[in-house]
């Protein structure tokens, strides 16, 4: 089967080679969509992404597909499942999965970072981490519920007010993504900080009231509820000191792993503010699901590409130049 190989760091080819047999509690997915995620540059890389990914190697962790095979122990798939994944494998065995928290496992694997993902025709992954989709959602669509559910899983770790004031910090999917369910909610004003006047009219649409750019921009404001989706120091720096007292501060964007930042810790005392990391998805894939399928989020309207295989290298290596918010790969 044909395959996108990461053979070492910032190295692809497309690779002709075996189709995997499910284990006896693994399905076999025929892939049909991927998406392409900020996570996989870093992967490119070679840094971190929710684990390390060693090459060789075929990453893709945002997936939907169709089962085409299941182990002779599988009870709750059978051939023919329109179907998506969630990547993360917790080993639960450990102290955190014992206490629920599966997504801190220490043991943590993951489809398309630890083991072979969907940029491959065929892919296998454990029956406990696949979701059957309705027919009413489109593969595309469903391609997208792990990054959905990620977003999920940072908005529980929020106090959501009506009449609070927000900020996202990042005019990216993940920020776009974000403004949806905030507006969903019936949050009172959505604020965005971006660089990209051509997405202003999308944001609006989606629920934005005010957009500005930083740089351009003097915004006197401070915030009840800030959510950053950059992962760069300046922007999660920006983030605290715009935050209103007693306000919550989510560092949702993923920033390298030996980036430092430098905080206020009397603001920090003073104005008792939260600050909340949110690391993946746990326990929240169906709810992203029936997000996606009752269009609370419109998600192929946020997606602005639709790659093949062979185009997915220069989008992760920079080559590419065009403004890509969000891209997927037609795999079949």
């Amino acid at each position: 089967m044909k395959a996108l190989v990461l053979t070492e760091i910032a190295k692809m080819e497309i690779k002709n080679i075996e189709e995997p047999k499910p284990l006896p509690k693994e399905v076999k997915i025929q892939m049909k969509y991927v998406g392409i995620c900020g996570t996989d540059k870093h992967l490119y890389q070679g840094l971190p992404g929710s684990a390390t990914a060693t090459p060789p190697i075929v990453l893709g962790h945002e997936n939907s597909g169709v089962v085409v095979e299941v182990g002779h122990l599988v009870e709750s798939l059978k051939v023919g499942d329109r179907v998506t994944v969630d990547p993360n494998i917790p080993c639960l065995h450990c102290r955190y999965c014992h206490e629920g928290k599966i997504h801190l496992c220490e043991n943590l694997e993951a489809v398309g970072v630890t083991r072979n993902g969907g940029m491959e025709e065929f892919v296998t992954v454990p029956e406990r981490c696949v979701y059957k989709i309705p027919d009413s959602l489109s593969y595309k669509a469903a391609a997208m519920t792990e990054p959905v559910s990620c977003v999920v899983h940072g908005f529980q770790e929020l106090e959501i007010k009506q009449h609070y004031k927000t900020l996202v910090i990042g005019d990216g999917f993940v920020g776009q993504l974000f403004v949806s369910l905030l507006k969903a909610r019936n949050v009172g004003k959505i604020y965005v900080s971006g660089h990209n006047e051509k997405k202003i009219p999308l944001l609006k649409e989606i629920g934005a009231d005010v957009v500005f750019d930083p740089e351009k921009d003097q915004i006197d404001e401070t915030f009840d509820v800030i959510i950053e989706c950059v992962g760069r120091p300046n922007t999660q720096e920006q983030a605290i000191q715009m935050a209103e007292r007693g306000g919550q501060i989510l560092m949702f964007g993923v920033g390298d792993p030996d980036t430092t930042i430098q905080v206020n810790a009397y603001d920090v005392y003073f104005k008792e503010l939260i600050i909340k990391g949110a690391f993946i998805n746990p326990h929240v894939m169906e709810d992203a699901i029936s997000i996606l399928d009752h269009q609370v989020i419109d998600v192929e309207k946020l997606i602005t590409h639709e790659l093949a295989l062979d185009e997915v290298e220069a989008v992760l290596s920079g080559e590419n130049k065009e403004k890509i918010t969000k891209a997927v790969v037609k795999i079949s």
